[in-house]
């Protein structure tokens, strides 16, 4: 998708910046930065990074001004912008056949039905794209602008196989364009949406070792199970895995990584802690997750909120004197939620309820925590967190705002529920330092 060209428009400029001093201003519309028409944030950091910067300027006035700026290298300007072009990202051109967002009931607000796919947004917020609406010109960019590292779904290497899956006749070029940014230095995280007998088996170990081919620029290969909600009428068929194809699964892949950790002393591919739970089985220990670079995909969340909680909970010393807390968690989550809870009962004499939330919005096949809403934790709460303080994960929520995915706040579910509701980050340290304010408050009432 192409864009009108819109200046970058200036919103704010720092007290005894570079740009105060030169006169730049609110309102201000930045034309071009040393005679380059700058798009987007990525250009003006790359290009404003040099020591010379002449930048031309469309004053609220109308009038046309430029400035000439010396300044150290990579030294800051000062300025904030509105930006158009990460304002109106790219919309995703396929039509996968695994796509959650085709997946959602109708009358959910509007924001949540938007498919985006551009590279822009996965540098500077980590969002996974399928480089099917890019051009040649578009990857020339990346590698010029050195935006790295880029979040990338790959679901398979498979050219035509992943035409079929993204139903986009574009999406067979991944490998190439994979092979030219890793070989230009470019840094790629890569996704693997897992459908069983659709890309799992031969497809999948082939789709590893193709990727495998550009270590160290691909280091991280996650492997997701495809979520399937129950409104699927008149989509692809899928299926969801079970207890016996997830050890497939874990079996295939668990071979794999020893394979590869025994030549560069990392798995390179980990799988999402689902399979793990789907397959009954437990699963691989701290170290296997290294720096835990892709807990945004589900892979080894556990394993770090455990370690957290272990790491942390030897620094705080409080008597919670019985106080009492709620915790709502997804339903593949329940059991290690439990076992967490209660090391943090004993240590600080308090009594924590774990809750297992059966996903009715999305179908019971749902069981992540991070799709929970408003509606199923209301039905299954209600009468039951009475007189205790409901503790939430703030992945349940939209991003900087207090609102599950069905719209219902935060307010209004602490009003129905009639409770007091804390929202906490995937630590153990944000989680015990929640509990300990709580007690500290009421204990000061």
């Amino acid at each position: 998708m192409e864009y009108q060209r819109k200046n970058i428009v200036v919103t704010d400029v720092a007290r005894n910046s570079i740009a105060q001093k030169y006169g730049i201003e609110p309102f201000d519309e930045i034309i071009s930065i040393n005679g380059v028409d700058v798009l987007d944030t990525i250009e003006y950091r790359y290009i404003t990074t040099d020591s010379n910067i002449n930048i031309k300027l469309k004053k609220k006035n109308g009038d046309i001004k430029e400035v000439s700026i010396k300044k150290d290298p990579y030294e800051d300007l000062g300025i904030e912008f509105d930006d158009p072009y990460i304002n109106n990202p790219r919309r995703c051109s396929n039509k996968c056949i695994f796509c959650f967002i085709d997946q959602l009931p109708k009358g959910m607000r509007d924001t949540l039905y938007f498919k985006d796919d551009d590279s822009r947004l996965s540098f500077l917020q980590g969002n996974f794209i399928t480089l099917t609406n890019m051009k040649d010109e578009d990857i020339d960019r990346i590698i010029r602008f050195k935006i790295s590292p880029i979040n990338v779904s790959v679901h398979t290497t498979n050219p035509e196989l992943r035409v079929k899956m993204l139903n986009n006749k574009r999406a067979g070029r991944v490998l190439e364009y994979l092979k030219k940014l890793t070989n230009a230095g470019i840094k790629v995280n890569c996704q693997i949406v897992l459908c069983k007998g659709i890309n799992d088996g031969e497809e999948l170990e082939r789709t590893i070792r193709d990727l495998y081919t550009m270590y160290p620029n691909i280091s991280n290969v996650a492997v997701v199970p495809v979520g399937i909600t129950k409104f699927r009428e008149g989509l692809y068929p899928l299926q969801s895995f079970d207890e016996e194809s997830a050890k497939q699964v874990i079996e295939q892949v668990e071979k794999i990584q020893n394979e590869i950790e025994g030549e560069i002393g990392i798995p390179f591919v980990r799988l999402a802690d689902e399979f793990y739970i789907m397959a009954n089985k437990e699963l691989p220990n701290y170290e296997h997750y290294d720096d835990f670079e892709q807990l945004e995909d589900g892979i080894g969340m556990i394993r770090f909120f455990e370690g957290c909680v272990e790491d942390d909970i030897e620094y705080f010393e409080f008597d919670g004197k019985g106080k009492k807390f709620s915790i709502a968690t997804g339903v593949s989550s329940y059991n290690f939620i439990k076992s967490i809870s209660e090391k943090i009962n004993s240590k600080f004499n308090i009594y924590i309820k774990v809750y297992p939330i059966i996903n009715n919005f999305f179908g019971e096949k749902i069981t992540v925590t991070g799709l929970l809403t408003g509606k199923d934790l209301i039905e299954q709460l209600k009468g039951k967190v009475d007189g205790t303080v409901l503790l939430l994960s703030s992945n349940m929520f939209k991003a900087y705002e207090d609102v599950l995915l069905d719209d219902i706040s935060i307010d209004e579910l602490s009003r129905i529920l009639n409770t007091k509701i804390i929202k906490c980050k995937f630590t153990g340290e944000d989680l015990i330092e929640n509990i300990e304010r709580e007690v500290i408050e009421c204990q000061s009432r």
